[in-house]
């Protein structure tokens, strides 16, 4: 089949990696505009186009697809001149208005990070593990108009460990998807049949996963050590977890797990050990998360020899 592909970062290219492998055609790749990226701010290319360049294929960057502009009445007459079977949408970060939906032969199928209906929306992976949900998975749907709305063609499953991050379960789900996908469109007879058999998402589970903010990674000490954690696991590698250590500067906290450590009677944010598995800290609910990975303002992120080597922390220091 002829295919195009519509992605941008790296969970995006797992995908496009394994569709060429197959012996589908991808005849265009489409992702989003080159951005300032780094310390340098030197404007980078996207996962997706990296690689599609690495194959030599052909790619476009469009700004929109509304057939209100210019640019975005083009793209539409750009995609629709390729006459494409199907179009692979995975993490793309466009909208895509109905009429580019309907373009391709058999529609737009999309790699979604979870179990749909829930968490529809920017941040799957990182709600999942906020709210402590055992497991997670993907969802390939045919795509509609509204957000994450599609019907259902295939769903696989991932459990959700205690020591997964938003890094970890990213990729697990990355090669779950790419593997999904190639399932779909292994052939076209196939792909019809996922299509006749598609599922309609029961609007009474909907669950929505709204995008991460900056603000939100400030851990609040007071609240329960379990919840604490989640929080700091749910916000790795993006925004980063982070605790003032004084008024202008933030300590920021990329790994923790559940202490052992009796917090009874110690104040919320109380550092009550600092050992070789990292800082124990007292949590609101008297019990307390283990600190296994920091960062100092300016600094590198460090592991728990690397924090006790410092010495710059001790016991009885309260976080804010």
């Amino acid at each position: 089949m002829k295919i195009i592909f519509a992605g941008t970062p790296e969970f995006a290219a797992h995908a496009l990696a394994a569709l060429l492998k197959t012996n589908h055609e991808i005849v265009a790749v489409y992702t989003q505009p080159d951005r300032k990226a780094g310390r340098g701010q030197k404007m980078t290319a996207s996962a997706v186009k990296q690689l599609a360049l690495q194959h030599h294929l052909p790619v476009y960057q469009p700004l929109n697809f509304k057939a209100s502009t210019e640019d975005g009445l083009a793209a539409q007459q750009q995609l629709a001149a390729l006459n494409a079977d199907v179009m692979v949408v995975a993490a793309y970060g466009l909208i895509l208005p109905q009429v580019v939906l309907d373009t391709p032969k058999y529609g737009c199928l999309n790699i979604h990070g979870s179990l749909l209906p829930r968490w529809r929306g920017a941040a799957p992976i990182q709600r999942a593990i906020a709210t402590g949900d055992a497991e997670t998975g993907v969802t390939i749907m045919k795509m509609a108009a509204g957000l994450d709305t599609g019907d259902m063609m295939l769903k696989t499953v991932c459990p959700i460990s205690a020591t997964d991050t938003s890094a970890t379960l990213h990729d697990k789900l990355a090669i779950q998807g790419a593997t999904a996908i190639c399932q779909v469109l292994d052939s076209e007879a196939g792909l019809q049949q996922y299509l006749a058999d598609r599922e309609v998402q029961d609007e009474a589970l909907t669950v929505y996963a709204t995008k991460l903010s900056k603000a939100e990674a400030q851990i609040d000490w007071s609240r329960s050590a379990v919840e604490i954690d989640r929080n700091i696991r749910a916000f790795n590698p993006w925004p980063v977890a982070f605790t003032p250590i004084d008024e202008h500067h933030n300590l920021r906290v990329w790994n923790s797990v559940l202490s052992s450590m009796d917090a009874s009677g110690k104040q919320a944010g109380e550092i009550i050990a600092l050992d070789k598995n990292g800082v124990h800290v007292a949590c609101g609910d008297q019990q307390a998360i283990c600190i296994t990975d920091l960062q100092w303002p300016g600094g590198k992120a460090l592991n728990a020899v690397q924090i006790n080597q410092t010495q710059k922390l001790t016991i009885g220091h309260i976080f804010a």
